[in-house]
Order: structure tokens, then sequence, then C-alpha cells
């Protein structure tokens, strides 16, 4: 599956919710916005174990690739408090993130339900929709707190996003920028859209964040958002 420049619009006919992660997703991963979070995590970590910052980068890594989040890994290895954790790393300058009004004008043109879908935390999803002028575009926010703590790819998220909206998966779309994560909505009968890096499907932070790009529960994939989007209500 390559670079698609295009979408099958047979494919998004009858969607009628629109469901869109945030990191690296709404934004360009090479705006290296997340990359002041990924610091900022490493320094928690460090601190809070009395390690050193190469040390804590090992840990960050390997919490985040097991448990989902490093928060998920720092709650259930260490007790941490969450709020503490999160207004911590998500206390960074959001300025890199620059206005998107080809996005925002092709988002507002999705016929039906429009929302965020995070493992982030909500001020930072708000900070970042204000600074790409979209935040009137979504309906709600659904962040790590609203999951309970608990992480994408974990099924419950999902399950409790469609439960508490009454959306219909066989009429839903999810865009994500890691494919692991869109294993479950594919089982629950949604589109699925892979947001990679533009230009290129072979540049990740991690090597597993590419793995599963070419599996069926991906159905489509793009390094063009907001072209993608506006394809769709073309």
């Amino acid at each position: 599956m390559e670079v698609a420049d295009k979408p099958d619009q047979s494919d998004f006919q009858e969607i009628t919710t629109w469901i869109f992660d945030l990191d690296n997703t709404l934004y360009p991963r090479h705006s290296n916005l997340f990359a002041q979070v990924d610091v900022k995590i490493r320094e928690y970590v460090s601190r809070l174990l009395e390690i050193p910052f190469e040390e804590a980068q090992k840990v960050q890594k390997a919490y985040y690739r097991d448990y989902g989040t490093t928060l998920r890994g720092l709650m259930l290895e260490h007790a941490i408090d969450p709020d503490d954790f999160l207004n911590y790393v998500h206390d960074i300058d959001h300025s890199p993130v620059q206005p998107d009004p080809a996005l925002g004008e092709a988002i507002s043109k999705l016929a039906g339900r429009r929302y965020i879908f995070t493992n982030g935390s909500r001020t930072h999803a708000i900070n970042v929709a204000e600074r790409l002028g979209i935040t009137e575009h979504f309906e709600d926010i659904f962040d790590i707190v609203w999951a309970d703590l608990l992480p994408k790819p974990n099924r419950l998220p999902y399950e409790k996003l469609v439960a508490e909206t009454g959306i219909d998966p066989a009429k839903s779309a999810m865009f994500e920028d890691l494919a692991r994560n869109l294993e479950v909505p594919h089982d629950l009968g949604m589109r699925t859209v892979l947001v990679v890096p533009q230009g290129t499907r072979d540049v990740f932070h991690e090597e597993w964040e590419a793995h599963g790009r070419d599996e069926p529960h991906v159905d489509h994939v793009t390094d063009d958002l907001a072209g993608f989007v506006a394809e769709i209500v073309r």
C-alpha cells in the first residue's frame, strides 16, 4: 500500500462520524511539537526514579511501547499521580503548531459528527486545536482522563466512546498516526486512515511505530491529511 494522494471516495459515502487522533495526526510530525512533550516526559521519569537522563529515556520508551503511554507504565509500576504527570508534560510551547486553514475548511465540510480522541490531556488538545484554528469544527474532545487513564490501543476506550456517543462504528472513520491504534476501530467496523510523516512512510521515532501499516486493519494511508479530507468532501 503506497501513500495515497486521493482516497477511495466510495469508502466514505456512508460515514457520519469522523474521529481524529491529535498528536502527529491533526498537526504534522515535522512541527516537532511532541518532541517537547517527549523531553518533558524524560525529565519527569529522570526526576521520579532518580536516574540519568539517558536511562530515563529507555524507561520512557519501554513503557510507551508496552503500556500504550509512559503515563500508564508509571501508574502501574510506580503509582504516580496522573494529574501531576499530565500537567507537567503538557506545559509546553504550542507556537510551533501553525494555523491550518485548509485542514479547517476540509474538516468543516465533513457531514456528521466530528471528535478528537487522544491519549493526551484535554487542555493539550484544546491548545493544539486553537493553534490550528479548528476548535469550532469538533463536537467534543475525548482525552486520557475521560478514558479512565487507559490509553489506546486498549479496546475499552474505543468501546466507551461508542457507548457514550451512540455512534454507529460501521458509519464511522478513524484517523491515526499509529497503525496499532487502528486495529480495534477496524474490528469494530470503522474505516481506518493512517496518517504518516509527510513525503515518506519510513520516518518514525521508534521502529515499532511503523509496524502494522500494511496490515488489513489499515484501510487507507496518507501523508497529507488536509488534502485527503478535502478529496472526501469534494
